[in-house]
Parts: structure tokens; C-alpha cells; sequence
């Protein structure tokens, strides 16, 4: 699993494989979006406004930076 932080647009994403993939973005509120990917399963989470929900100092490893993929 893979934890990626972009601070300037406050979005924490989670990877949950790296297989290589189209995915389908399914949108389940506001602030959360889900990257689903073979069979249905859960590839990635994408949360924004991650500081005001999540203590992101609690989470590691984290890269820091502007990886982040773009938001649905």
C-alpha cells in the first residue's frame, strides 16, 4: 500500500496495489472518491480536505509532494 499526500491541495490518496490499470472513478460523497479497478475491487481512495477529517501524523510512510493524480 502506498500513501501519497499533496498539501497544497490537502488531498490524501491510498493505493492499495500497483498493478497497472484502467480504473473507474465512483464518487461516494462530496470529499471521497473511490478508484475501482479488475474485478471490481477497490484499487485507491482519494479524500479531500484529508487534514480536516484525518490526523495525517499518524500515517506512514507518506510521500509528500504533488503526485497526486488528478480528482474525478
Amino acid at each position: 500500500m502506498q500513501i501519497t499526500y499533496n498539501d497544497r491541495g490537502d488531498i490524501l490518496y491510498l493505493r492499495f496495489d500497483d498493478v497497472v490499470q484502467d480504473l473507474i472513478n465512483m464518487r461516494i460523497s462530496e470529499d471521497i472518491v473511490l478508484d475501482i479497478g479488475a474485478g471490481d475491487k477497490i484499487a485507491g481512495i482519494e479524500i479531500m480536505n484529508a487534514s480536516r477529517k484525518i490526523n495525517l501524523g499518524n500515517l506512514l510512510p507518506v510521500i509528500y509532494g504533488s503526485s497526486v493524480k488528478s480528482g474525478a
